[in-house]
């Protein structure tokens, strides 16, 4: 029986409006109450201790409860609580802008601070918008992305997004946001090699700039591994085929490296150390901090900057936010940094991210398996109940709902989108945590198929 205290607060959560809410469960919601964490284990308020599957959102990547975060947020705190940006700076944001140009590749060598993912897209998206306007190229606001791309949920973070039932009863700018094919290695012909896969997806993205005219297209934004999509994987050298492209028809290239950036890929940035490219722009953000307080940012490119003409009369980027450059947030992702150097944590990941992809390669095994896939730490495992592929949303969302029941009354959390469980532990997972994340991951799986099947599905 649930404790009086979850009961209390599980009663009262329903004055919280949670993302992506159910209008229907407004007042019904029982959601699991988080009251501790430690590592890479959270505690529910009635006892149980969860593997944290997803490391919260994909953030938690240093791990939980770590007393030189807490110090160093505290430290920063008694010395200087706030300071704004617009005319005066502080030392943690200058000292965490030189160390990010030092760690990301090229000449990204200037940051813009935002306070999360979402908001480090939409500044991108208007920089790249309000450089245009300087060069004198005002038609050129047409931005590319991918169908089931996540870039966030303000309004040109969500434009850019191609994931179709999140746009239900949302309004977004459809006139100048354009969505091509993602590049779902599932979706290979049989009869079609990886090479040609790679032409036929990238080459859509330029028949779509030739279509929408070179002249008018500002960028193209795509995420190194499309996160929230279900871990989608491109065939290799994509990502360097868009890039030529985009440099042909001078279209900026974005990576949206909020997910894969600080080691989630086992490096601070994978577009280059993975993916061999030197984008325009990177957003990043949720690994910055380990998710210990909010902070985004973009990285922006010395040919961009340097191809605005500084002797306009009045050119000045009116965007930014109360707490761009916040001390405190800084600091925290200062010393995330340097724990993540210290502990080698980037050259762990590259060493257990082989077991973890194997150990989870296992479940193939499993009848309603239909695909596991990822790369470094992060991993998707697709359950579908009919394996031939006739498969409704409601049966997706059926086998995906007891997956999710199961894994957690054996303790392990997942992050289930609809019938895909998606696994981005925290960083400092081990060997033997891994084996304990795929044999509950497992036995859920198991269980879930027996309860749908006895429920007739």
């Amino acid at each position: 029986m649930p404790k009086p205290v979850t009961e209390s607060v599980q009663l009262r959560d329903n004055q919280f409006l949670h993302p992506w809410e159910d209008m229907k469960k407004i007042g019904n919601n029982k959601r699991t109450v988080i009251t501790h964490a430690d590592g890479i284990y959270i505690e529910d308020s009635d006892g149980n201790k969860l593997l944290d599957g997803p490391a919260g959102m994909w953030c938690v990547n240093i791990g939980h409860r770590r007393q030189e975060m807490a110090d160093a947020i505290a430290d920063q705190i008694m010395q200087l609580t706030y300071a704004s940006p617009w005319s005066l700076t502080n030392t943690p944001a200058v000292k965490l802008a030189d160390k990010l140009a030092q760690l990301s590749p090229g000449d990204l060598n200037h940051v813009f601070y935002t306070t999360g993912g979402s908001t480090a897209v939409d500044s991108a998206l208007r920089f790249v918008m309000f450089r245009n306007n300087v060069l004198e190229q005002p038609q050129k606001k047409h931005i590319i992305s991918r169908t089931n791309a996540y870039h966030g949920s303000t309004y040109l973070s969500a434009s850019a997004s191609g994931k179709s039932r999140d746009k239900n009863y949302l309004d977004f700018m459809d006139d100048a946001f354009h969505h091509i094919a993602d590049p779902n290695l599932m979706d290979q012909p049989a009869a079609m090699s990886e090479q040609e896969y790679c032409e036929l997806r990238a080459g859509e993205l330029e028949n779509k700039i030739l279509e929408i005219g070179a002249d008018k297209v500002a960028a193209f934004i795509a995420e190194p591994i499309m996160a929230s999509g279900g871990v989608i994987m491109a065939p290799q050298g994509y990502h360097a085929a868009c890039l030529r492209i985009c440099r042909a028809h001078d279209v900026v290239y974005i990576s949206d490296e909020v997910v894969t950036a600080f080691g989630r890929l086992g490096h601070f940035f994978a577009s280059q150390a993975v993916f061999d490219i030197v984008p325009d722009i990177i957003t990043c953000a949720k690994g910055i901090t380990s998710g210990y307080v909010p902070l985004g940012a973009f990285l922006v490119s010395d040919r961009l900057l340097q191809s605005i003409d500084a002797q306009h009369p009045s050119i000045v980027f009116s965007n930014g936010f109360t707490y761009s450059g916040h001390p405190v947030a800084c600091a925290a992702a200062l010393k995330n940094i340097e724990i993540m150097e210290r502990e080698n944590i980037m050259q762990h990941v590259r060493k257990v991210a082989p077991y973890f992809q194997a150990q989870l390669a296992t479940l193939n095994e499993l009848p309603v398996v239909t695909d596991v896939r990822g790369i470094g730490l992060m991993a998707c495992v697709q359950c579908d109940l009919n394996k031939d592929g006739d498969n409704t949303l409601a049966m997706d969302y059926a086998i995906g709902d007891r997956i999710d029941r199961h894994c957690q009354q054996l303790g392990l959390l997942v992050r289930p989108i609809i019938n895909m469980c998606v696994m981005s532990p925290p960083l400092i997972i081990n060997e033997t945590q891994i084996d304990e994340l795929v044999e509950k991951l497992k036995r859920g799986i198991e269980l879930a198929v027996i309860d749908a099947e006895s429920d007739g599905l």
